[in-house]
């Protein structure tokens, strides 16, 4: 019987959701977006949960999406869920969520961190967007958010060469906020995401409702250009030969990641 490619603990009022693919990174499979769906729905339905902690099973975070079920199901790209809103990956809960960042953290799963209200990383990760290297198109949010954390330049960087950055420049460029031991980064997330839950309950939806919005409020036209980008390349057939890049992709990034 197959693990789960999501677990779910609830301590608490502290929720704590871990990518479970280990064998292969993390990577995100159907039933993978499928199940982290079912479970921030769930959560954010939940009034006794007053944090999210959203981690993976170690070696890696998540290293994006599965280049081998990608390949041969591109509906990964598009599931048509309409639950999810435009530029997200699943619907938001209404409880802040910290970001614990174990390991390699590659183009999906870094849209996935950026979903986060905010990251603590191991010394052992590492960032990077490679969809230049697949030949796809972000379309959760990407090019709107990454700039965002990092600035435009660090951001174009990134996602032009797909190069790697570390735990320290990832911390130096603010897309982390702290980066501790690597056996310290849950108890220290979910020590965080306690603090946030004893607060008063009302004022921290609240302000994270209020937060929401003003993003919102920002980036709604940049996510509306992201997604016509990436419709656009999708229609062009451009996608069409992912399954020829798969090696070569993973290879580069074993390479550089440590993978």
């Amino acid at each position: 019987m197959s693990e789960k490619p999501v677990l779910l603990d609830v301590t608490g009022e502290v929720a704590t959701v871990t990518l479970n693919r280990p064998a292969a990174r993390n990577a995100i499979s159907g039933a993978m977006l499928s199940e982290l769906r079912s479970t921030m729905a769930e959560l954010g339905g939940n009034e006794d949960i007053g944090a999210i902690v959203l981690t993976g099973t170690d070696p890696a975070f998540c290293a994006g999406l599965d280049l081998k079920e990608l390949s041969s199901n591109q509906n990964l790209l598009d599931d048509g869920n309409r639950d999810v809103p435009p530029g997200w990956p699943w619907k938001p809960p209404p409880q802040p969520i910290i970001g614990a960042v174990n390991g390699a953290t590659i183009t999906g799963g870094l849209e996935f961190a950026l979903h986060c209200d905010f990251l603590v990383a191991s010394e052992r990760a590492v960032f990077a967007d490679t969809h230049a290297r697949v030949g796809v198109l972000p379309a959760w949010g990407l090019s709107v958010r990454l700039p965002q954390r990092v600035g435009f330049a660090m951001a174009r960087r990134m996602s032009f060469t797909g190069d790697f950055v570390d735990a320290r420049r990832a911390l130096e460029a603010g897309l982390v906020t702290q980066v501790v031991a690597h056996e310290d980064l849950l108890p220290m997330a979910q020590g965080l995401a306690a603090t946030i839950a004893a607060n008063h309950r009302p004022a921290v939806l609240a302000l994270h409702q209020s937060y929401e919005r003003i993003e919102a409020d920002i980036s709604e036209g940049a996510v509306a250009l992201e997604l016509e980008a990436a419709g656009t390349w999708r229609r062009s057939g451009q996608t069409d030969g992912i399954g020829d890049r798969v090696p070569g992709v993973i290879s580069r990034g074993r390479g550089q990641a440590n993978l």
